[in-house]
This record gives structure tokens, sequence and C-alpha cells, in this order.
């Protein structure tokens, strides 16, 4: 009964939980965050000296849209607040917080 109760308890806690991915289609990446409780979602990459690039939200899923040839490191604005999801490779960086990376070549 314990043992059931944690499980259950486990899957309430990760039901709200933000889910990210990407694909590669040709020589775009496209990112999709699934955080549809958010306002604006803005993500910040290495590419062009982390600017701001505004995701785009589609049924509570923000997407947007990079070159995919080249590796870049990068995290998210969500209403305000950094955000770093769940990503393969990450590193710290200079301020004391992490950057996901993304390596077309790995």
């Amino acid at each position: 009964m314990t043992r059931l109760m944690l499980i259950a308890g486990l899957l309430v806690l990760t039901t709200g939980c933000a889910t990210h991915y990407y694909q590669v289609q040709g020589d775009t990446l496209v990112l999709y965050l699934d955080k549809p409780d958010a306002q604006q979602v803005l993500l910040f990459c290495s590419l062009d000296d982390f600017e701001p690039h505004e995701a785009r939200c589609v049924d509570g899923r923000w997407v947007v849209s990079l070159p995919s040839g080249y590796p870049f490191r990068y995290y998210y604005v969500l209403d305000g607040e950094m955000f770093l999801p769940p990503c393969q490779m990450k590193e710290n960086d200079d301020f004391g917080s992490a950057n996901c990376i993304f390596d077309p070549y790995l």
C-alpha cells in the first residue's frame, strides 16, 4: 500500500513538469517546450550572443526555430524567470547557473 501511495504521489508531482525536446528538420532546429501555463517564453542562445528569441505558443507548446548546423548553448526565460529545461548536455555558466548545450555533431 505504501509503495502504491508513493508511486501515485510521484505521478501527481511529475504531471505539471515541462517537457522539452527538439527536432531537426533539414537545416532547421525546432525546439519545443510544453509549458501551457506560461504567458511568455523567450529563448536565449549563444548563436547570437544571447539575444532573445520569442517563442510562439501553439496549444500550450512553445516553439522556437534556429539553424541546426551549429553547436550552441541556450536557456529559457518563462514569464521573466530563468528556466533550464531537462536536457542531455549542460554546462555551468559564468553567473552561477547552467546552460543546455545543443551539438549537431553528437
